[in-house]
């Protein structure tokens, strides 16, 4: 009987390690055919793992990496991606991308939305989008928040249309970053590597042609917990794996929970794996101590965002097939 327990996502590292460096040689030499794998390390997690894993596949000379910084990426995870090249020991690049989002209209487009709603706002000020109401029972909604050059906090909740332009404003920064990462695998004739986590690829919390844009998604099988445990079983530096999640979006600090979530990463695993095994919400409820009603809002919010990013992951849609493959 499957059970919803502190033991439900432990699976044997080293096995599964190989594994997947298994299917990465594999789909290199059979179905891609290119020679080696480009991964664009953000400090974060996920691309440190699936940068640690390509490395085992296939050695650090075949790996090349990227950290790809913008006008609002800390200095935390800068440090952490270079403690992870220079661990590696891979060749790398680094290119600062805001010049090209500062020409595109990025942080233009995204400033003239939250003035909008906080006409002072200036360049100066720092902001991020927060995600409340769910797990009251109450709809989904989002909230900016904005500070001040002398640090007071302000917050208004957001309109839809200023909501939609500052994210497709952001989305600019990941489909840049994908635009080089394939620019380097062209040249190189390397594949590149997509590292959304489980919970993220479930929940569609990537940008379509963005970050969601890969040759191969090594991690997308394992859940948060399971990565953090992996990049720790592949010997990556303790200052890279505890580093607690954030979108690295946004000018001001924002965890991932805040922004699309209902809960921190380590629970929402365990909601993720409970809902995926039919555990009904009362165990859940316990697990995680919270209550029935919550759990079942948990549930609630799991399915809706399968059901709205669905097209996240949709092929384009044709008229009539093309190619029978």
């Amino acid at each position: 009987m499957i059970e919803l327990n502190d033991n439900a996502l432990s699976i044997d590292y080293e096995k599964e390690a190989d594994r997947i460096c298994d299917f990465l040689r594999t789909t290199l030499r059979t179905e891609l055919k290119r020679r080696g794998l480009v991964v664009a390390v953000s400090g974060g997690i996920d691309s440190t793992c699936s940068a640690a894993l390509a490395v085992r596949a296939l050695g650090k000379d075949k790996v090349f990496c990227l950290r790809l910084p913008e006008q609002d990426s800390t200095k935390a995870t800068g440090d952490r991606s270079q403690i992870l090249v220079d661990h590696l020991g891979v060749n790398y690049e680094t290119h600062n991308i805001a010049g090209t989002l500062e020409a595109i209209g990025c942080y233009k487009w995204r400033d003239e939305a939250i003035k909008k709603v906080f006409p002072k706002y200036s360049a100066d000020w720092k902001n991020k989008i927060v995600l409340k109401g769910g797990l009251e029972g109450k709809y989904n909604h989002f909230v900016l928040v904005v500070q001040t050059p002398d640090g007071e906090l302000l917050e208004e909740r957001l309109p839809l249309n200023e909501y939609l332009t500052i994210v497709a404003a952001t989305n600019y920064k990941q489909r840049i970053r994908k635009t080089v990462e394939y620019f380097h695998a062209d040249r190189l004739n390397y594949a590149v590597i997509g590292t959304p986590n489980r919970l993220e690829y479930d929940q569609g919390f990537f940008v379509k042609n963005g970050d969601g844009s890969a040759d191969i998604k090594p991690i997308a099988h394992l859940y948060k917990t399971q990565v953090y445990a992996m990049a720790r079983h592949l010997g990556v530096p303790e200052s890279v794996c505890d580093a607690i999640p954030t979108t690295d979006t946004y000018s001001l600090s924002q965890g991932q929970d805040e922004f699309y979530f209902a809960l921190p990463y380590e629970k929402m695993d365990y909601a993720l794996w409970a809902l995926n095994h039919q555990i009904p919400a009362k165990k859940l409820a316990e697990y995680l101590n919270v209550s029935k009603d919550q759990a079942e809002l948990i549930y609630k919010d799991i399915s809706t965002k399968r059901r709205t990013t669905a097209y996240m992951h949709a092929k384009p849609f044709l008229v009539d097939d093309v190619l029978d493959f």
